[in-house]
């Protein structure tokens, strides 16, 4: 008889297992909740997708209730094998179990192996597009899709139809049954609950998929780097969640979406921009997280050592004035989501303005939203966004005035702050941010082109020094 294949919650969907027979172990822990203060839409998905994939298997699965996982699997009394897991931690603990097999990891293209050959014969910083075009050339990719041409810095927000909505069933309502149980007994949340809103089931993240490729492909490219009001006008995939709880395989993903470029139903620009992000970005940001363990955790080379501010940790949009920060936050309360563009030039921009520690703004981002993963999170938070890895991940920070928000979306009309003023009662937080994060850390910034031109341009002592004097002032308090 086979072994059992443990199930983690991030490995639900079908290619995680080897055939119609296999036994099943799904283990759901209320030590998971109890130890961090996950988004409340998140616990529901987790616990979801575990008990929807146990009632999909049937009398081959069994889903063990425990207090930890070490109890559930020494109860089973047998042999068991998982697929490698997605996280530092949880590897190491499944090494400590005796009888516990750790198989190779699924649910990417590259093989870990491959991946450090290429890495080890680099010279120089590992940059993101030169791995993905290896990746393309040795997986023969996109061969007969022109490269995008340079398009307009913005494009007008389209249109798209709406994902298919997602049912609940009997299963949802005894999760959120059980998680207003769990906080009455004192586990904590944070966001607000509400009907299900992203695929539980490898039939939901399919249809989702379909509808994506059918319906929101041929407009991807045009409202990439974005920020609008709400999801309806742009056409995100909204899919992470899906590939990230394994629902989804990513190889059939990037196939499908290419024959949609050859068949011409997708435009080459909007085929491209979707693989970049699939093959391109998820697959280097897995690589790199397991290729520098366990030291890539940052290395406060910005000198940002503020802890979070409870109106941030807590998503109390309704304490924030500036309306784009404002918008998202609330998003994120209301739907543990957000857009990427926003993920970037908003909520981390504003860390990185304001100092926040890079590990606890990583952390704040796994917790608060539905597809936060420690291997996606601690890269493109830590890496990307807050600049804090010696430019592993990316060349320059993502650091952006107000202007830059006003350029991108329609906020700053209806704000009270004025993106161009770095001074004075209508002074916009990011644009005064900006100004402050380049004075703090002027010497580590000035090799940058980008930012050593910002510098050049705020030289004024005085301005300076009234700038400096207006953000301490301001502090962490919401904007």
């Amino acid at each position: 008889m086979s072994r059992w294949r443990w199930l983690l919650a991030d490995q639900v969907g079908p290619h995680f297992l080897d055939d119609d027979a296999q036994r099943v172990l799904l283990v759901e822990t209320r030590s998971l909740f109890a130890h961090r203060r996950l988004h409340r839409q998140k616990a529901h998905l987790i616990l979801s997708a575990l008990r929807h994939r146990a009632a999909e298997l049937g009398d081959r699965a069994r889903l063990v209730r425990a207090d930890t996982f070490r109890e559930a699997l020494a109860g089973l009394g047998e042999p068991v094998e998982v697929v490698h897991p997605a996280s530092r931690a949880a590897l190491a603990f499944a090494r400590t179990v005796d009888g516990l097999t750790v198989l190779p990891p699924r649910g990417f293209v590259t093989d870990r192996a491959d991946f450090a050959a290429w890495a080890d014969r680099r010279r120089g910083q590992l940059r993101m597009a030169d791995f993905y075009r290896y990746a393309l050339d040795r997986h023969d990719l996109l061969r007969d899709l022109p490269a995008p041409a340079r398009r307009p810095r913005r494009r007008p927000p389209t249109d798209v139809p709406a994902p298919p909505a997602i049912v609940e069933d009997d299963i949802d309502a005894q999760v959120r049954r059980d998680l207003d149980r769990w906080e009455a007994e004192g586990i904590r949340f944070v966001g607000r609950d509400a009907p299900r809103r992203h695929p539980a089931t490898h039939a939901e993240a399919r249809a989702r998929l379909t509808h994506f490729l059918d319906h929101r492909l041929p407009w991807y490219a045009d409202t990439d780097g974005l920020l609008v009001d709400g999801d309806g006008r742009l056409a995100s995939s909204v899919l992470s969640s899906s590939f990230n709880l394994g629902l989804l395989d990513p190889e059939p993903a990037i196939r499908a979406a290419e024959r949609a470029g050859r068949d011409g139903t997708a435009p080459p620009a909007a085929v491209h921009r979707f693989v970049r992000g699939l093959f391109g970005w998820r697959e280097f940001l897995w690589q790199l997280y397991w290729y520098f363990a366990p030291r890539f955790r940052g290395v406060g080379w910005l000198a940002a050592t503020r802890p979070l501010p409870d109106w941030f940790d807590r998503l109390d949009a309704d304490a924030v004035e500036a309306r784009c920060l404002a918008d998202v936050l609330a998003g994120v309360r209301d739907t543990g989501w957000a857009p990427g563009t926003a993920r970037l030039t908003v909520l981390g921009n504003y860390g990185l303005h304001r100092g926040w520690r890079p590990a606890d703004l990583a952390d704040w981002f796994q917790r608060s939203f539905v597809d936060g993963a420690d291997w996606v999170m601690n890269a493109t938070v830590i890496g990307m966004s807050q600049y804090a890895d010696l430019a592993r991940i990316d060349t320059h920070p993502w650091a952006f005035d107000g202007t830059h928000v006003d350029r991108i979306s329609d906020y700053c009309g209806g704000c009270r702050y004025e993106p161009t003023a770095a001074l004075g009662d209508d002074a916009c937080p990011y644009t005064a941010g900006f100004d402050t994060f380049l004075h703090r850390n002027r010497e580590r910034l000035s090799a940058d082109p980008r930012l050593a031109a910002a510098l050049a341009e705020r030289t004024d002592p005085q301005r300076r020094d009234a700038v400096l004097a207006q953000e301490e002032k301001r502090g962490d308090e919401a904007p």
